[in-house]
């Protein structure tokens, strides 16, 4: 690989296959669309969702699980697993529901004809529009909430594929793409601190669609989860987006929310596929280890 220092970008970029890098880049491609025949499998709920427990993945199924504990019982959903290091997101049949292959997709089945959402705050807003909570229906608030949730739409990119990406899984440690990113992430946790000085939650005293889509990247980062990044960051200078992010935590619709399609950490934090709420009881990783001959 050519020292960054030295790098003079091409007239004209090609993309170089044999070109050293991690595995998580591996599978990257200038191109979309799918690279192989794989159908989606579809359960027997109304809402079939297609992820992993990505902090984007998290953050829908910790709604579905909010919805389902208010009692919307046709929140009901089958959360199938999408390995995205085997390239399942460039499965035919998960790119006809996402032509962007990522996590997460929905697939909502209750009405004449299947309805497809994908992007992770489209989902979001589908679901608290169809089920009519979570998102206020007074004007300024829902104005407030909207705005947040596109912020952290907007800002997270920064976070992942710019901070995360260079201090965590870039091929080379790069001081420039670290300290930019870096800089750009700690000045959006402030933004955040600043705005829960003053607020319980990110729209006043109401837990909205904009808080659970900001926690598991936000809290996840303060909480030490992403890029083991929390004392790099010095995250506890940010004492109120610590105190929203265990608030939240506490909840226990958020805890089974984030066990959904992870694949990673304890077994007993590891639920690879949800299709009834008893499968928190009897089918995470650990239970099925231990049932095995």
């Amino acid at each position: 690989m050519t020292d960054s220092t030295d790098y003079v970008p091409p007239k004209i970029w090609v993309w170089n296959k044999t070109e050293a890098a991690s595995a998580v880049t591996l599978l990257n491609r200038p191109v979309s669309g799918p690279t192989h025949d794989k159908k989606l499998p579809v359960g027997h709920h109304p809402l079939q969702l297609y992820s992993l427990a990505t902090p984007n993945g998290q953050k829908v199924t910790i709604l579905l699980e909010e919805l389902l504990a208010q009692g919307h019982i046709d929140a009901e959903y089958d959360a199938w697993l999408i390995r995205i290091r085997d390239g399942d997101q460039f499965g035919s049949g998960f790119v006809a529901v996402n032509p962007n292959s990522k996590i997460p997709a929905l697939v909502d089945y209750s009405g004449s004809q299947p309805i497809r959402v994908f992007e992770s705050g489209a989902i979001m807003l589908y679901l608290a529009q169809k089920f009519a909570t979570f998102l206020p229906t007074d004007p300024s608030r829902r104005a407030e909430c909207l705005s947040w949730l596109f912020w952290q739409i907007g800002s997270a990119p920064y976070l992942g594929g710019g901070f995360g990406h260079f201090y965590a899984y870039a091929p080379e440690k790069i001081e420039y793409a670290i300290n930019r990113f870096a800089m750009e992430t700690k000045r959006q946790l402030d933004v955040l601190d600043k705005r829960l000085s003053e607020n319980e939650y990110i729209v006043g005293s109401e837990y909205t669609i904009a808080d659970m889509a900001i926690w598991p990247w936000y809290g996840g980062l303060v909480k030490g989860w992403l890029y083991d990044a929390a004392e790099f960051l010095s995250v506890e200078d940010y004492p109120n987006v610590r105190r929203w992010t265990d608030n939240i935590y506490a909840r226990p619709e958020v805890q089974r929310g984030i066990k959904v399609n992870r694949i990673v950490g304890e077994l007993s934090s590891q639920l690879h596929e949800r299709h009834d709420a008893s499968d928190f009881d009897l089918r995470t990783q650990d239970k099925l280890v231990n049932a095995k001959p």
